[in-house]
């Protein structure tokens, strides 16, 4: 199933799925980063794929990034 995310449902979704609000206002693609605000108002930039599969939907003071392998 390929889903054409559009700016509107993916804010939508960032909006159901987690504290964060989305500022970027275009979207590119799946390997663009995209702007969000913290609900501790920290910025962050992630891709949607990391913010949506991931579950990385915090910045990093918040969600400390994983430790690599």
């Amino acid at each position: 199933m390929n889903k054409r995310w559009t700016i509107g449902k993916i804010k939508e979704f960032v909006e159901k799925n987690s504290e964060s609000k989305l500022l970027t206002t275009e979207y590119q693609g799946f390997s663009q980063k995209l702007l969000f605000k913290c609900a501790c108002g920290s910025e962050f930039e992630k891709t949607f794929k990391k913010f949506k599969d991931n579950n990385q939907r915090k910045c990093d003071a918040c969600q400390p990034p994983k430790t690599s392998r």
